[in-house]
């Protein structure tokens, strides 16, 4: 099975000089835990902000979310995969490096996002055709 066939394919994305207020205001409306940090221009890199990063970002600025934009608290370059990617390995990438989630790339532009939950979703769905 490859990456392609799991994905999601609709990803939320943001600036990266967008406000983490900004940030938390996309993630809530989508109903995601995670965005996808544009690149500002073609040789720059894709970036992740999660749920876990605002939250670690509050604690440490003691819940003034004005004061970082997210650039600054966000994972970047994110690990990134292509869609052609048989899943098995995505799996062990994600486990190995301990992440839950990977940008999924189609040449150098973005095609979505893959979970761990997608792949387990994926097994458990082969499992039920047995």
């Amino acid at each position: 099975m490859l990456v392609s066939e799991i994905l999601r394919p609709n990803v939320v994305t943001v600036s990266p000089l967008a406000p983490l207020r900004e940030a938390m205001q996309l993630m809530r409306k989508h109903g995601v835990k995670s965005l996808v940090v544009e690149k500002q221009h073609a040789h720059d890199a894709y970036g992740i902000i999660t749920y876990t990063t605002i939250l670690k970002t509050i604690v440490a600025e003691e819940g003034d979310i004005d004061l970082s934009n997210v650039y600054d608290v966000c994972t970047k370059p994110v690990i990134t995969v292509p869609a052609e990617m048989d899943v098995k390995y995505v799996a062990r990438l994600m486990v190995s490096q301990g992440i839950r989630r990977l940008v999924v790339l189609k040449g150098n532009e973005l095609e979505g996002i893959v979970t761990t939950s997608d792949i387990v979703g994926s097994i458990l769905e082969m499992a039920d055709m047995d």
